[in-house]
């Protein structure tokens, strides 16, 4: 029986291994294409479920596309799997993105965008007027300085202030959508940085492709970049300090993790861990390098704003986002932690600690048996990381996903770079 069971798991991982690199692409389109359609049909969200009767045509077409093209087996299968996915960035990113904001703004009420947006660009409207974007907080389940008109949780910025700069042209401009709407401007720096992490990444063509497409092209990319946004320049970041890790770049590779930090918590599991794997040229352990970089730019762009209102502070970038501002978040997808909150809320005040001490244990265990850490067992790691606590988190929304599935998949991309070898000190 456990040999049957052995042999149904490993017959799709030998199947998928033994794709060309356009059969595969059909069947990650193809895929795509049949998400893009569910999403449409069953989504309550008008920026979502138009993005997915928008994204399905090209990616049906790209699947077909590349099936056909398979079975020629074209002589440049490079060069043609590149083009293929400029065409399904173009059709499922750049189209979709172009009509949501046009239709944003003509109808701002229609709900063409995810609620991150606005609440991006109102902070930094705030930050032109020389507001604090921290303006509401809890205070015995009271909220005070509520943004009135709109939901409770709208109010509130979940962000460090770093991530108010996408929301400036906006501001500057007095327009809210248009070509100043802050999924443009995120869009653009998450194709910045993602271009200059391909070129530096020390991996065959193959396997960047593989990394553009669940960046960008694929629905784990495509759809929040038309919709919301806000984690795609995190992780393009992130991917960039990768990149610099492994080829032994510290200062830059702390750049990139600092600016990511200084914008939302979510960059900070890796900007903490890569303090483990940073080297420079020699082998010598240059954690000091990254240390000093992430510290200052996290320092100087944050600390104004906790010290002018801490308690604001405090309640919009933690207390909120964990589920105890008394507010109820829309980022609250009925996955385990979420569910037994709901049927006993102590629990989410317990249950995110208590999984953080019980995954810290086991993480410092593992380390410790395998020390020195390579950057692939550091990504796998916090891929990992990254999974249970989104599970376990009372206030968390399903699209966290995209943090697990790009760290593993970074994990092995990296894995044939690293060296084992002792970190000198």
């Amino acid at each position: 029986m456990l040999a049957r069971l052995s042999t149904l798991r490993t017959r799709p991982i030998q199947w998928w291994v033994a794709l060309n690199g356009l059969s595969s692409d059909a069947v990650l389109y193809a895929i795509s294409a049949i998400f893009a359609l569910t999403l449409g049909w069953t989504s309550s969200q008008v920026a979502q479920w138009h993005w997915g009767y928008l994204a399905f045509a090209p990616y049906a077409a790209a699947a077909v596309t590349g099936l056909a093209l398979s079975r020629i087996k074209p002589r440049r299968e490079t060069a043609v799997r590149v083009a293929l996915l400029a065409l399904v960035i173009f059709g499922s990113v750049v189209v979709p993105l172009g009509l949501e904001t046009r239709w944003r703004h003509q109808d701002p009420a229609m709900g063409f965008a995810q609620p991150e947006v606005s609440v991006i660009e109102r902070s930094a409207t705030y930050l032109s007027q020389g507001k604090d974007p921290y303006r509401a907080y809890d205070h015995n389940g009271r909220i005070i300085d509520e943004v009135k008109g709109l939901p409770a949780y709208e109010s509130f910025f979940p962000y460090f202030p770093l991530m108010s700069v996408f929301g400036l042209p906006s501001a500057e401009t007095h327009k809210g959508s248009g070509l100043t709407d802050a999924r443009i401007i995120m869009s653009l720096m998450t194709l910045l940085a993602s271009g200059a992490a391909l070129f530096l990444l020390k991996a065959s063509r193959r396997k960047k492709i593989r990394v553009a497409q669940a960046l960008l092209a694929l629905p784990t990319g495509a759809l929040f970049l038309s919709t919301g946004g806000d984690d795609m320049p995190i992780l393009a970041l992130m991917l960039l300090g990768v990149a610099c890790l492994e080829r032994r770049s510290s200062n830059a590779a702390g750049v990139s993790f600092g600016v990511a930090a200084a914008m939302k918590l979510t960059a900070w599991p890796l900007a903490v861990g890569a303090l483990l794997v940073a080297r420079d040229p020699s082998g010598r352990s240059a954690w000091r390098r990254v240390a000093i970089w992430v510290a200052a730019i996290v320092f100087v762009t944050i600390t104004p704003f906790a010290l002018k209102a801490p308690w604001a502070f405090v309640t919009n970038v933690l207390a909120f986002p964990l589920g105890l501002a008394g507010v109820a978040s829309p980022a609250a997808s009925a996955l385990p932690g979420h569910v037994l909150a709901t049927w006993w809320p102590p629990m989410g005040h317990i249950l995110a600690p208590l999984s953080f001490l019980v995954v810290g244990y086991f993480v410092a265990r593992y380390s410790k048996n395998h020390w020195p850490l390579s950057l692939s067992q550091l990504l796998a790691i916090l891929s990992l990381v990254f999974l249970v606590m989104m599970c376990v988190a009372s206030a968390t929304r399903i699209g966290y996903v995209i943090y697990p599935i790009n760290l593993a998949l970074w994990s092995w991309v990296t894995v044939d770079q690293d060296i084992k070898e002792p970190v000198l000190v």
